[in-house]
């Protein structure tokens, strides 16, 4: 994923928005889309300041959550197949969800 603006560029953006200038002069001096100086102006709107969001969750949530459990049960049913421990855990959890889940207790 890209690294998101600079805090610099994008008060540069919103104080000549607020001196006046287009939009679209804007987005073309700094080389932004117009899309994005309409989405830091939203923001701004909503929350008072432009800044990155920042510590949002990345990809899918985790099905297993309860590491300390998912130990446990490792230690019960390590001599079964993922697919099998899957089935046994439940909660739609998938043999990929095992194997990640075991990759990380290692």
């Amino acid at each position: 994923m890209p690294a998101p603006y600079s805090e610099d560029l994008r008060q540069k953006a919103i104080a000549a928005i607020e001196r006046g200038e287009r939009k679209s002069n804007v987005s073309r001096m700094l080389n932004i889309s117009r899309n994005t100086l309409d989405l830091w102006l939203k923001r701004i709107e909503q929350t008072g300041n432009c800044q990155a969001i920042t510590h949002y969750q990345q990809g899918n949530r985790h099905k297993i959550t309860d590491w300390q459990r998912f130990r446990e049960f490792v230690k019960r049913h390590g001599g079964k197949t993922q697919a099998q421990m899957a089935s046994l855990w439940g909660e739609g959890v998938s043999q990929q969800n095992i194997s990640d889940a075991m990759k990380k207790l290692v």
